[in-house]
């Protein structure tokens, strides 16, 4: 055989290798094939290319059971819908809250991903504790074309190569988490929010609907790392903004909207009367002494914490503020919202 026919073999070689390569990992796939139980999960399927040449308009993400409290993270230029339903039973989730119920299928629709372009697709969930550690979680994925569909729903049987199917499921290896109440630590992924938690959470009446309303209450960062406030919601009020009032030498008092709130690891923040706060704008009903008002903290890492915001006249401390609560009330009225 001459040098020439050697080198065109190698060469033939090289070009295979690389096409079975391609083959092999041009299926849609998670980004993070292994999980904890008891913990959040950001699920990030990625999609390598569309139905023969033609471009993908349609993905749709059945949800496998144990995976719960599922969030889709909006796509520009696609609709979102879900498709909700009952658990076969309830779930443990953070803070001693239970779920029986929630997403089972999510479908982005009406975009238009080229069949030469890769693009990805992400849902924020929490793994179940009661799913046995050394399980796998199968997600089914359709991707819908003009004239087809691809389905990506076949499990390798016992024994069988996963990289003999022609259209694999992504699956999600389990492994041990701890429970809900697990301190997990990802890089790159989101913490568990038992890593954060808020207490002496408490609020004031609000005395009609259209008021504005005030949350206070310490966060509490137990892990190693850096995590902060970004958002907050509530279905009690029409935004939630997190504010901060500072008194001058003078004695003037002047509040700022603060967008991005820090808490270190292992540290706390505390948001009274007089500093750092909660405002609930645009209160939908009147808040009586004793109500609790649930709000939603959205951290950079450990995701949502939701707090239940307690209403009282005075701090649990018992100590009242007249400056302060006469301020929250009169500087949030005139600030432009």
């Amino acid at each position: 055989m001459t040098n020439a026919n050697t080198g065109k073999i190698a060469a033939l070689a090289g070009v295979l290798t690389l096409a079975m390569a391609g083959g092999a990992s041009a299926h849609v796939s998670l980004e993070r094939s292994e999980a904890p139980t008891g913990a959040g999960y950001k699920a990030v399927f990625s999609v390598p290319h569309g139905c023969k040449g033609q471009a993908t308009n349609e993905v749709i993400i059945d949800i496998p059971e144990g995976v719960i409290a599922v969030k889709p993270m909006p796509k520009a230029g696609w609709k979102l819908s879900l498709e909700k339903g009952p658990y076969a039973r309830s779930y443990g989730f953070y803070h001693g809250d239970t779920k029986s119920e929630g997403v089972k299928r999510v479908t982005w629709s009406g975009g238009e991903l080229a069949d030469e372009h890769f693009d990805q697709f992400v849902l924020s969930s929490f793994i179940a504790a009661e799913l046995p550690a050394d399980g796998t979680l199968v997600f089914p994925v359709t991707q819908k074309c003009a004239d087809g569909e691809l389905r990506w729903e076949q499990v390798a049987a016992p024994g069988q190569d996963p990289h003999s199917l022609e259209y694999p499921a992504p699956v999600l290896r389990l492994v041990a988490g701890g429970g809900h109440d697990h301190h997990h630590h990802n890089h790159g992924a989101a913490a568990a929010s038992s890593d954060v938690t808020v207490t002496q959470a408490w609020t004031r009446p609000v005395a009609a609907a259209g008021g504005m309303g005030v949350g206070y209450g310490k966060i509490t960062n137990a892990g190693k790392e850096t995590d902060a406030v970004i958002g907050a919601s509530s279905d009690a009020a029409e935004r939630v903004e997190l504010h901060e009032t500072t008194i001058n030498d003078a004695g003037v008092a002047s509040m700022k909207k603060v967008d991005r709130l820090e808490v270190g690891g292992g540290n706390s923040i505390e948001l009274k009367p007089g500093g750092l706060h909660l405002m609930l704008i645009g209160m939908k009903q009147p808040v009586k002494d004793g109500d609790t008002v649930k709000v939603k903290l959205k951290f950079e890492h450990a995701g949502d914490v939701e707090v239940a915001l307690k209403a009282q006249k005075t701090a649990p401390d018992g100590k009242t503020d007249a400056h302060d609560h006469s301020h929250d009330h009169h500087d949030h009225g005139d600030h432009k919202h």
